[in-house]
């Protein structure tokens, strides 16, 4: 999906994450930052009254939002609030519960419905715990299956970015003893095209050079460590050599980021969720963006979680959702100029 004919810039739907988390900190932290509603016009999908009891909590007198009843009233110049619920509910930062959850779900369900509709062209979720979305007989592991599913997209690939390192997952929210049986040739194959087309189309790179890490320790070692290497990574980097393709490995994780050899590539495939989330969260954690590539639609979200520790302290650094949203921006463009 590309921005709607006649739009002068993206719409951003803005979810409120678990009320109890970081999430409605973060939204007002970074929203007082003027840039924005030059970038976009931002929609925050919650609560006024939530909105402005984390505005007194952070004593935030330059955070200002505009109400609105639906979609259509937005005002392309102010941040606007659109009302998901009514009901005056109870905040108290740092502590999820059942109801916190509840609302973090009514919001994501009416943002991903306004970015179905194209009423909004771009998504940024703020974070909510996993318990959230195991709600109304529905059980998804995060944010990402339930948006793919939502928008009916197959394949899907997390992709953490910054500017220093992109790095996409072949396995994501999932046990790691179970890494090694979901890991296959088919798998692989999906993951590694997901990523280099989202390169090209979101990112505007032209010919990607992506690196393929190893699942085992030094890459299985010649099978004395695992032969996952031999039997699966290798042979698919070999057969996307063979088309064409600017790929290399099988490496292994601790040497290639130790040595900082993931400067040479556009960007990175690993195994498995902390082997990749790990080296980039060291690098670029403040920075960082949590990107899901392969969706006809455009979604990102800051890459860490609620923080319930740190939850109506104002302590929490908002660097990571500004990001998210210039980055959303940023992707909507190069579709829209792409065509």
């Amino acid at each position: 999906m590309i921005m709607k004919a006649g739009r002068e810039k993206p719409i951003i739907g803005i979810t409120t994450g678990d009320i109890n988390g970081v999430g409605p900190e973060l939204i007002v932290k970074t929203l007082v930052d003027n840039r924005i509603t030059k970038f976009c016009t931002p929609v925050i999908y919650g609560s006024a009254r939530v909105a402005l009891k984390y505005k007194k909590i952070l004593e935030s007198e330059e955070f200002n939002f505009l109400q609105i009843k639906s979609i259509q009233e937005l005002n392309p110049k102010k941040i606007n609030l659109i009302n998901c619920w009514q009901e005056d509910i109870e905040v108290n930062p740092g502590k999820p519960t059942a109801e916190s959850g509840k609302y973090a779900w009514i919001s994501l369900k009416m943002a991903v419905d306004h970015l179905k509709q194209q009423l909004i062209d771009g998504l940024v979720t703020a974070p909510l715990a996993k318990s959230a979305m195991q709600q109304e007989g529905e059980s998804f592991p995060g944010h990402t299956e339930y948006i793919a599913q939502a928008v009916g997209a197959k394949d899907y690939l997390m992709l953490l970015v910054s500017e220093k390192l992109k790095v996409g997952l072949v396995t994501g929210h999932i046990p790691l003893f179970k890494v090694k049986d979901k890991l296959s040739a088919e798998l692989l194959l999906t993951k590694f095209n997901v990523l280099e087309s989202s390169l090209k189309k979101d990112f505007g790179i032209v010919k990607p050079k992506i690196a393929v890490l190893g699942l085992n320790p030094h890459a299985g070692e010649d099978g004395l460590l695992g032969d996952e290497e031999k039997l699966i990574i290798q042979p698919v980097i070999e057969q996307l050599k063979n088309k064409g393709k600017l790929v290399w490995g099988p490496f292994s994780a601790d040497g290639f980021f130790g040595a900082g050899h993931y400067t040479k590539f556009d960007a990175v495939l690993a195994m498995y969720h902390d082997q990749g989330l790990i080296p980039f969260k060291t690098l670029a954690f403040e920075s960082g963006v949590n990107y899901t590539a392969g969706l006809p639609v455009v979604r990102t979200s800051p890459d860490h979680g609620t923080a319930y520790s740190l939850a109506g302290k104002g302590t929490v650094d908002e660097s990571s959702f500004r990001e998210a949203i210039f980055q959303a921006c940023a992707i909507i463009k190069e579709r829209s100029e792409l065509g």
